[in-house]
């Protein structure tokens, strides 16, 4: 009641009042508050610098403008009995929301945490060791703002100068600013202040710039890093200034803490020099524990909640948000209460926002559709909408202009805290958080109200379904990404069907059709938040080849749930990243605290796996490059060795940790449909015995076997190799045998040999195993083809790949015998031997031969030479079997490209494919080329230039 008196005495003066009640209410209260602001600015103007606030005017403006700073703060550094003018307790009430008042200690806590990581504001770092810029970073809604707001206030306690000031400027309220000069920015809040603003800026030490909302800030592309300006008194657009503050072109040697989300980062880090980068993670675990033990006041029911949230990966990585982690404890509180199972609101982000969106407007039991929320609705989603595309969160008036929506459309939801006002500028407002305008978004494209003619985006700014899946919009906008699977999720019938129920408005599935024009991974996450196996049936019918990298555990889950669902895929490539899955330790650790840990992982990972059991389309699995400890690996192998597994082709390469391959191997074991099997690894020297009792199974159907050392030659022991190849004369499926960078030596391959030998061996293409060392295998050994060990099985062969194999013209001597006395041999891989004239002149003369059955000759980089030619070509003249030759890497030249074009312009040369290494600034050679495709079109000419990632263009995988 005394207010009028109490004002009379003066500013100072009612300040000192305020300091001794300690009463921080006091000075914010809805009487008090206009008062005190306009009357500390108007004196402001008067007073020289010299006469700046002392300690009781700062704690009256910490008290009143924590949640309402004004753009400039200045401290003077007088002392008071030699000791400088330091607050020494916060206000509790300043970290008190409006929103969750009883939460002010948590918010303090969070923001206490991450105020350690801030250099300037520890008095252990001197200034030389203090970053000039700090840049904090994070995603939406974890309290950057807040946390930039607390180092604003908290500058003044830390700066060890006489006078120092502090600056405050919000992207937000830039984009609606005209051009400016400087001061003018700077002191936008309190013009009566420019000129003293600057004459404290040319005095003072220690001078702080807050640029918060980065990201918010909407300039074309370029123009911040190309325009700048160093005068303080031009005007310029407001991006303009704010570049060349960052850049330091203004006020150089001021320090700066800007605040950003993360797609904005990469565009920050261009403009400032040398930050340091701090994470604003926002809840910790522990913060978001003891938030629902408050808001859920029954403790079992609180944990119950946590630990369905936990089951939704992404749901738990947004609750590090205060908003989320808010109305979902609201959410789940009222589902509980009323005795429903948690388990469905949170199943995905969509189940949530949508929960939470119809809660607040649920109509009464057996009542009606709430048709008055038809208007309110369809403005709200269209100012939604309408943000997501121009990359707006905060709006005004003018914003509703174009969209023909009233403040009071809007009423209803921000009555229930779907929409809140700005607490800087209470005309403004913008949505709780920030995925709530993204769901939003998403309802504007399936939700269709009464009298709507036409699309409503069609004359805004807002773009069509297949944009906002475009993958360059994406780029341009990552907020699209998450609006996207929200729309998905909405397209789930039960959901459209509630909304319908809630709002009184008809929902249209059409915008589904875009869906696969996405990444297919992007797709899973989309189908995922669906929850409806119908439509991802429906969406992956012509899903016939997948290939996945698993990189989170939100990955893990969303592919889990479409692949179940894709009943005619036949191809699935996978790679499980280190992490997705808990490794050895880590998860006997969670499952020795609580089996609910380890299940997060497990029953997806379950899941995905049962596809290969229950799949009966499914016949090549490809799982590379991925991490998987022992249980998750057993879980793999139960369902490959299921006798419902109908997978032809398998390949497991470079999987983690050493020692899972034997297991693998295990689970095919009687395995019967699979044909194929790929095993390249790191340490494979413990999978011969369980390859011998596959290959020794009686229902055994393998057919290829590729057995590869990625860490160079495999030497497992002699008696192990001598097991394997014994296995060979009881076998009769395997065909095709690949022991490339195996290390046999003599005795190894004496062994192998002696099995290939046996009359019931059924191997018929070899992929010639070698060593590295100077007791490299004999060619006399290989693929027994020495001329005295020749037997009627090895006559059998089909194939052998004997590539760098130290093969010289002694070994292409055997090889000829072989071929001239009629050998199956069809396939000779003999690159990277120095086969020399001789050699090449042997192997010619078996082509020559009419019991020759050769086929694919493959010489690539044999150090063949012009007068090899002469031999070739009239080898090529009498053949009448061969069709492909691969003379890569060899340098023939003009003349011997011109002996070997003499043969191929025969008609009865069988020739179909040739490469050569062609010399394309040789003019002769390509008119050689042109010449023998007109006179033999059906002749294909390889150049053999080596592929960048490939030792040799060759046959390297021929076996396959």
């Amino acid at each position: 009641e005394e207010e009028p008196v109490l004002w009379a005495v003066g500013l100072l003066e009612v300040f000192h009042c305020l300091y001794e009640s300690q009463d921080s209410e006091m000075p914010r209260g809805s009487r008090w508050s206009t008062p005190c602001c306009e009357t500390w600015r108007s004196p402001c103007r008067k007073r020289q610098v010299g006469e700046l606030p002392l300690m009781p005017q700062i704690w009256c403006l910490r008290a009143y403008e924590v949640n309402r700073l004004p753009g400039i703060l200045c401290f003077s550094g007088e002392e008071e009995d030699g000791k400088p003018s330091v607050l020494e307790h916060q206000p509790a009430s300043a970290w008190k929301s409006t929103f969750w008042p009883e939460d002010g200690d948590i918010f303090h806590d969070v923001t206490q945490r991450n105020q350690k990581l801030i250099p300037f504001l520890s008095p252990q770092t001197g200034p030389e060791a203090r970053p000039r810029t700090v840049v904090l970073h994070g995603a939406a809604g974890v309290g950057k703002t807040t946390q930039a707001k607390r180092t604003l206030l908290d500058w003044s306690e830390f700066s060890q100068s006489p006078l120092h000031c502090a600056f405050y400027l919000s992207c937000r309220e830039l984009n609606h600013m005209i051009p400016c000069t400087f001061a003018e920015l700077i002191c936008r809040n309190c013009p009566e202040m420019q000129d003293v603003a600057l004459e404290v800026l040319t005095r003072a030490e220690n001078v702080l710039f807050v640029v918060d909302g980065f990201e918010e800030l909407k300039v074309p592309a370029g123009v911040l890093i190309h325009d700048i300006c160093s005068d303080w008194n031009q005007k310029k657009p407001v991006p303009v200034l704010l570049s060349s503050l960052l850049k330091r072109k203004m006020v150089a040697k001021a320090t700066l803490l800007v605040t950003t989300r993360r797609e904005a980062l990469r565009e920050l880090l261009l403009l400032v020099e040398q930050p340091l980068l701090v994470e604003v993670e926002g809840f910790s675990e522990a913060d978001r524990v003891l938030f629902f033990l408050r808001h859920l006041e029954d403790t079992d029911q609180a944990l119950r909640a946590l630990d369905t949230v936990k089951h939704s990966p992404a749901l738990f990585h947004l609750c590090a948000a205060p908003a989320v982690c808010q109305l979902l404890c609201a959410s789940l509180k009222l589902l509980m209460d009323g005795g429903e199972d948690p388990g469905l609101a949170c199943q995905t982000t969509t189940s949530l926002f949508l929960r939470f969106l119809c809660d607040q407007f649920t109509p009464a039991p057996g009542g009606h559709p709430q048709h008055h929320l038809r208007r309110p609705l369809k403005a709200l989603c269209l100012l939604a909408a309408q943000g997501l595309w121009t990359q707006v969160s905060l709006f005004d008036t003018e914003d509703l202009e174009p969209l023909e929506v009233e403040e009071a459309d809007l009423r209803p939801f921000l009555d229930k805290h779907v929409l809140q006002r700005d607490r800087d500028h209470e005309d403004c407002f913008s949505f709780i958080h920030l995925s709530m305008q993204q769901f939003l978004a998403a309802a504007f494209y399936i939700l269709r109200f009464p009298g709507d003619s036409e699309w409503q985006g069609s004359t805004l700014d807002i773009r069509g379904v297949r944009e906002l899946f475009s993958t360059e919009a994406r780029a341009r906008n990552p907020q699209l990404a998450q609006a996207g699977r929200f729309l998905w999720g909405l397209l789930n019938g039960a959901r459209a069907r509630e909304l319908e129920a809630t709002f009184g408005c008809q929902v249209s599935l059409e915008a589904g059709e875009e869906l696969l024009k996405l990444g297919l991974l992007e797709v899973f996450h989309c189908l995922y938040e669906s929850q409806d196996p119908e439509l991802v049936s429906k969406a992956t019918a012509a899903l016939k080849d997948a290939s996945l990298h698993l990189t989170t555990s939100q990955d893990l889950l969303s592919c889990s749930f479409c692949l179940q669902h894709c009943q005619d895929l036949q191809r699935l490539s996978l790679r499980v990243a280190k992490g997705v899955l808990p490794e050895e330790e880590v998860a006997l650790e969670l499952d020795a605290l609580d089996g609910s840990h380890q299940n997060l992982h497990l029953l997806p990972w379950s899941e995905l796996c049962s596809v290969f059991s229950s799949n009966k389309s499914l016949v090549f699995l490809d799982i590379s490059h991925s991490f998987l400890s022992s249980q998750f690996v057993s879980t793999l192998c139960d369902q490959l060795a299921s006798a419902n597994c109908c997978l032809q082709k398998v390949v497991l390469k470079n999987i983690s940790p050493d020692g899972v391959y034997r297991n693998l191997c295990l689970a095919f074991g009687g395995h019967k449909t699979l044909t194929h099997l790929v095993l390249e690894g790191s340490e494979l020297d413990d999978v011969l015995s369980s390859l011998r009792q596959v290959l020794s199974h009686w229902r055994c159907k393998l057919q290829c076997l590729r057995y590869l050392s990625l860490l160079g030659p495999c030497s497992a022991p002699e008696p192990e190799w001598a097991d394997l190849f014994l296995t060979l004369q009881f076998n009769h499926s395997l065909t095709c045998l690949d022991l490339s960078d195996s290390e046999l030596l003599d005795e190894g391959a004496k062994l192998l040999c002696a099995g290939l030998r046996h009359p019931t061996c059924p191997v018929q293409r070899l992929s010639q195993p070698c060593g590295t060392t100077q007791r490299t295998i004999p060619a006399s050994h290989c693929c027994p083809l020495h001329p005295h060990g020749v037997t009627s099985r090895s006559l059998l062969l089909a194939a052998s790949r004997l590539w760098c194999c130290s093969i010289t013209s002694e070994g292409c001597g055997h090889l000829s015998t072989v071929l001239r006395q009629g050998s199956s041999l069809t396939q000779l891989d003999l690159g990277l031997n120095h086969v020399g004239v001789p050699g090449l002149k042997a192997l010619c003369e078996a082509l020559k031969a009419p019991w020759c059955r050769l086929q694919h000759l493959w010489l690539w980089g044999c150090s063949l030479t012009p007068f090899s030619c002469q031999d070739l070509s009239s080898a090529l003249s009498c053949n009448r079997s061969l069709v492909t030759l691969d003379l890569g890497q060899n340098s023939l030249g003009f003349h011997g490209v011109k002996l070997l074009c003499d043969a191929l312009r025969l008609q009865n040369c069988p020739l179909q494919t040739l490469r050569l290494k062609i010399d394309e600034s040789d003019a002769d050679v390509q008119n050689l080329l042109r010449e023998i495709k007109e006179s033999n079109p059906w002749l294909a000419v390889d150049s053999s230039r080596p592929h960048p990632q490939r030792h040799r263009p060759s046959a390297h995988d021929f076996l396959f």
